[in-house]
């Protein structure tokens, strides 16, 4: 199953048949291999990577740090678990250092993730702090650099 999971990772967007070729295996086994991956909960989906600069959806992106007070009974799975269940959270990863959470939601506009945070995020009994930063502009996403962040090889160079 390792050698699945790692084509699924690094191979983009192939086909069973196509696993199955360069692998050596038949498209049965990869059938197999995949569905143990999911029983498994190792393989929870995947999804293609879009470039946020032609995203259709014209979403805004933050990121925010939040410090919470960990409950006597689950620590703090219980607050991560009830924050990740918002509609608006895409990710949250439990952190050491200065904050407890990193949490990345998305809204339809700034206003949208400021009432999130203010109204929702917030105010959950246990959240004792939240620190909200806007992502102005994505260079690389998911291990993908992306196209147009690079300087542009045209323009003269400075000369002292």
């Amino acid at each position: 199953m390792e050698k699945v999971l790692q084509l699924l990772v690094e191979g983009e967007s192939l086909s069973t048949r196509q696993m199955a070729e360069v692998l050596n295996y038949s498209e049965e086994e990869i059938e197999k291999q995949l569905q143990a991956l999911k029983d498994q909960e190792i393989l929870l989906g995947w999804r293609p990577i879009l470039n946020p600069t032609k995203d259709v959806e014209d979403l805004v992106r933050a990121v925010i740090e939040v410090k919470i007070k960990p409950e006597r009974e689950g620590g703090f799975n219980k607050l991560a678990d009830r924050i990740s269940r918002f509609d608006e959270v895409e990710s949250c990863y439990l952190m050491s250092g200065a904050y407890d959470l990193l949490v990345v939601v998305k809204g339809r506009n700034l206003q949208a993730v400021a009432g999130f945070v203010s109204e929702r995020l917030a105010s959950i009994e246990g959240v004792l702090s939240t620190a909200t930063h806007f992502l102005l502009r994505a260079y690389k996403e998911q291990g993908y650099l992306l196209p147009g962040t690079a300087e542009d090889s045209e323009k003269p160079k400075i000369s002292p």
